[in-house]
């Protein structure tokens, strides 16, 4: 190659068309440099590479359920649908009935299945009758703090379960999944996550890159979800404390564990999965501006101090009027990558690997990672094969609370006294047992650090 004039930076600025599913590129320029070869963060089968067609494998009818009829429930329901034939609607769980019906009905006029009228079932203890009504697979939508709960039962009943994100807003909650996986795996079951970038492409990818040794050994990164307010429901008159709180839950704490863990999970599980590494401490600040409802924070920014040393900064933002961003960056010791670009580039700035959505475009129709992980999820579950994603993303929400610590008290806050703490938001929150009657709202108080 060096008779034929080709410079190294001739060579890396060419490696930049190498497609979306290639990793070759490791290969290339480690057989280009002089024999520095490349030094793989983790070898192929050491870590998890789903397979994503377009379709789910056909195969016998199964039986799902739906735990949680909002927003998220409707849309993952179809989802599944989208994702494989031979899937069977049989059952559909909600707290509030109108939410149910919605689902219903949408499942009667999109998809010609109807749920009978004794699979509908309304109220907190609606998950267990659904479980209990003779399912092969749930999907849990329900707003998180009742996640860990849910899991356990479906799990002890050997119900494969979809998990939506994040599945723990607090301790206790970290510590049921964490166990409720290892009876899973035990049990043979396929168990999927809602952090759905682990099946969108585009990630995928990049991570083989990464895992490959492209950017080096990780050095620290940044992760940022900056948006303007999500929505938020004005109390109706009629609705008690209860009902309130649930129908507006993304702004409540203790239903939704604050954005930093039920939105800006993600990115932080981004940063986690890459690395392999979790945070020892987190040093962290933020405030309430500009909320309407609820108690939580508009904003966070938080240091982590990962297992070896390293820093990872995370920030994130729900506020009107300001910039977005939405997205993480991975710096590494022989370069970084950028999930906005979708590159690799070293650390003279030359784009070494890109992600070629054109020819993904080519070898495949589905490209929604809303769907690939439903395809992920049958697959696995008509192959027989045993798969679990809850530990991982357990960890990730686990690193979100230690973040959402630290701001909310003003001090530093270390993995394990927060996997360790005795705090239970539903004990912590909710005197009696749950029914749709009054709270004690002087507990939904907006946190100020060093009190």
């Amino acid at each position: 190659m060096k008779e034929e004039g080709l410079s190294r930076r001739r060579f890396l600025a060419g490696a930049a068309t190498v497609g979306a599913a290639a990793v070759a590129a490791p290969a290339l320029l480690a057989s280009c440099s002089g024999g520095n070869k490349l030094t793989p963060l983790k070898k192929e089968g050491e870590f998890y590479v789903p397979e994503l067609p377009d379709k789910a494998i056909d195969g016998p009818e199964l039986k799902v359920g739906l735990i949680g009829c909002g927003g998220r429930g409707s849309g993952a329901i179809i989802n599944l649908l989208d994702a494989a034939d031979n899937i069977k609607v049989t059952a559909l769980g909600d707290v509030f009935a109108d939410r149910l019906n919605d689902v219903r009905n949408r499942l009667i006029n999109e998809r010609g299945q109807e749920v009978p009228e004794d699979k509908c079932f309304v109220g907190f203890d609606a998950y267990k009758q659904v479980i209990d009504s003779g399912v092969d697979m749930v999907i849990l939508t329900t707003p998180p703090v009742f996640r860990p709960e849910m899991f356990k039962y479906a799990t002890e009943k050997g119900v494969h379960s979809f998990l939506e994100k994040p599945i723990a807003v607090d301790p206790k909650g970290y510590r049921s999944v964490m166990a409720t996986a290892k009876q899973a795996q035990a049990k043979g079951l396929s168990v999927v996550v809602g952090t759905q970038r682990h099946h969108e492409r585009r990630y995928v990818e990049a991570n083989k890159q990464i895992q490959a040794g492209l950017i080096g050994d990780i050095t620290g990164g940044n992760v940022y979800w900056n948006q303007g307010m999500l929505w938020y429901r004005q109390r109706e008159a009629g609705w008690t404390d209860m009902e309130w709180n649930i129908r507006d839950w993304v702004n409540w704490k203790w239903l939704s564990g604050d954005h930093i863990i039920e939105q800006h999970v993600h990115n932080i599980d981004v940063f986690l999965w890459m690395s392999g590494l979790k945070p020892v401490s987190a040093t962290a600040f933020g405030s309430r501006q500009r909320r309407v409802t609820g108690d939580q924070y508009d904003f966070f920014s938080t240091d982590f101090t990962m297992e070896n040393g390293i820093h990872m900064h995370s920030m994130c933002r729900q506020i009107d009027g300001c910039s977005s961003k939405v997205s993480e960056f991975i710096q590494g010791s022989k370069g970084s990558w950028n999930s906005e670009t979708n590159e690799i580039k070293d650390l003279e700035g030359n784009v070494i690997w890109k992600y070629d959505e054109e020819k993904a475009k080519q070898e495949f129709q589905l490209h929604d990672p809303y769907t690939l992980e439903h395809v992920d999820w049958v697959n696995h579950i008509r192959k027989g094969t045993a798969h679990e994603e809850a530990t991982d993303c357990a960890i990730s929400c686990m690193a979100g609370i230690m973040g959402r610590e630290a701001a909310y008290t003003g001090n530093t806050v270390t993995w394990d006294e927060m996997t360790q703490s005795a705090q239970d938001y539903l004990k912590d929150f909710i005197d009696e047992k749950l029914e749709l009657g009054p709270l004690d709202l002087t507990k939904m108080t907006v946190p100020v650090p060093g009190r």
